[in-house]
């Protein structure tokens, strides 16, 4: 039986998420990133895009997968659809729903750039 390792970042990331609308979680692959999300945040919906079907989804029609996965939803792997970052960022600013989406992925100079760039421009 797996144990969940308590993490000292929980109450932090509780706290950010009545903050800011988009909380954004890297870290090294196979950290515990996924599993502290989905115990942390079990009333929300969770995406992974490293499914093929799903970031074609998301990459193809950003609008139209946004509609479907609107509001408390986690979105794993999230590096795998940069274009998502300024729609999301329109959603949220148009919304003003805090905790709104939480995105995880792999620790790499992408994600974070791609997330601040489509912050900065929206």
């Amino acid at each position: 039986m797996q144990q969940l390792v308590k993490r000292h970042i929980s109450k932090h990331i509780e706290h950010q998420k009545n903050k800011f609308p988009i909380i954004a979680i890297t870290g090294p692959r196979q950290s515990g990133k996924t599993t502290l999300l989905k115990n942390l945040f079990s009333n929300y919906r969770y995406i992974s895009l490293e499914n093929p079907d799903i970031r074609a989804f998301a990459t193809e029609d950003p609008n139209g997968f946004l509609s479907e996965y609107d509001d408390k939803v986690i979105f794993d792997e999230v590096q795998r659809a940069p274009l998502l970052f300024s729609y999301l960022q329109g959603l949220v600013d148009e919304s003003k729903i805090m905790g709104q989406f939480i995105l995880s992925g792999s620790q790499n100079f992408h994600l974070m750039h791609g997330i601040t760039q489509a912050l900065r421009e929206g």
